[in-house]
C-alpha cells in the first residue's frame, strides 16, 4: 500500500548569535579558530490528507528571554497564519524535553502528546535537577507533561512508534536520554526531522557533537546511522537548529519571509495550506 504524501513545514520561531565554541563540544580539540555561529529555533508541522501533526512547540517567551534568545514569531501566531486551529490538533510529537522544544505545549489542550518513555522518566527524575541538565528545562513545562500524563493524554513509547501511515518516530538518544527523530513519507523523497539528534548540517558532515549531550557514543551512533542512510539515497535530513534550513528550502507562502519553509509537500497542499 502506498504511503500518503505529506506537506512538511519548518517554522522558525527564534534565533541567537553566539560563537562556535559555544555550540560544539570541546571545540578546542579541532584546532580551529573560534568564530560566529547562528542558532535558529524551529518547530515542525506535518500536514496530511486528513490531519495535522505538530512536532515540538518551540520556546516560551519567558524561557527564551531568560536565556537571551530572540523570539521572532510566537508559535500561536504561526499557527494562526497557517490556518491551523490548535484545538483541532490531535497529535503532538515531543522529540525531547528541552525548554526550546516543549515551551508551548499548553496551546494544544486536547492533543495526545507522544514522547519516549526514557525521556519522560529522565526529566521527572532527581537527576534532571542537576545544573548541567536543569539549565535546559523549565519546571513548569515539565509539570505540563505530568498533567498530560494524569489526564491520559501522554502516550509514552520505546524504540519505534508508527504514529500514522507515513509518520514514524524513532528513539535514538544521544543529545538527551530519549531523543527521538521523526520520519515522514513525502513525494520525491522521505523526510527525516532530526530535531536535536543533529543540530547543524556541519555537525553531521564533520562528526562534531553539540555541546549539550547525555550519551556521546549514542550521539555518534546516530550521526553514523543518518549519514549511512542518506549516502546514495533520496533522504531529506532536516537538522534542529541550522540557519541554513531557510536557504535550502522554499519560503512558506503563508508565513512572513524568513519565518518558515516548505521542506516538501504536494502542490495542492502548498497552495491551500490544508
Amino acid at each position: 500500500m502506498a504511503l500518503p504524501d505529506h506537506r512538511v513545514l519548518a517554522v522558525r520561531v527564534g534565533t541567537r548569535e553566539t560563537e562556535r565554541s559555544d555550540v560544539y563540544l570541546n571545540y578546542r580539540l579541532y584546532g580551529e579558530a573560534d568564530g560566529p555561529a547562528t542558532v535558529d529555533y524551529y518547530f515542525w508541522i506535518i500536514q496530511g490528507p486528513d490531519s495535522t501533526v505538530v512536532v515540538d512547540t518551540g520556546f516560551s517567551e519567558q524561557a527564551g528571554r531568560k536565556r537571551g534568545r530572540t523570539l521572532l514569531l510566537h508559535p500561536s501566531e504561526a499557527l494562526r497564519q497557517l490556518g491551523i486551529d490548535p484545538d483541532s490538533v490531535e497529535d503532538v510529537i515531543v522529540t525531547h524535553g528541552h525548554y526550546d522544544h516543549i515551551g508551548n505545549l499548553g496551546l494544544f489542550p486536547r492533543a495526545r502528546i507522544h514522547m519516549t518513555a526514557s525521556e519522560y522518566a529522565f526529566w521527572t527524575s532527581p537527576t534532571a535537577l542537576h545544573t548541567q541538565f536543569s539549565y535546559y528545562s523549565e519546571p513548569d513545562e515539565i509539570d505540563v507533561l505530568r498533567r498530560a500524563e494524569a489526564e491520559g493524554r501522554l502516550r509514552l513509547f520505546s524504540g519505534i512508534l508508527d504514529l500514522a501511515p507515513g509518520i514514524r518516530v524513532e528513539e535514538v538518544g544521544g543529545h538527551t536520554p530519549g531523543q527521538a527523530v521523526v520520519r515522514v513519507s513525502a513525494a520525491g523523497a522521505p523526510v527525516l526531522l532530526a530535531s536535536d539528534a543533529v543540530h547543524f548540517y556541519e555537525e553531521l558532515e564533520r562528526d562534531m557533537p553539540f555541546t549539550a549531550v547525555s550519551d556521546l557514543p549514542a550521539m555518534y551512533a546516530a550521526f553514523e546511522a543518518i549519514r549511512n542512510e542518506a549516502s546514495g539515497n533520496a533522504l531529506i535530513v532536516v537538522p534542529g537548529h541550522d540557519a541554513d534550513v531557510l536557504t535550502r528550502f522554499p519560503q512558506c507562502p503563508q508565513l512572513p519571509e524568513g519565518r518558515g519553509v516548505v521542506i516538501t509537500g504536494p502542490p495542492a497542499l502548498q497552495e491551500e495550506g490544508s
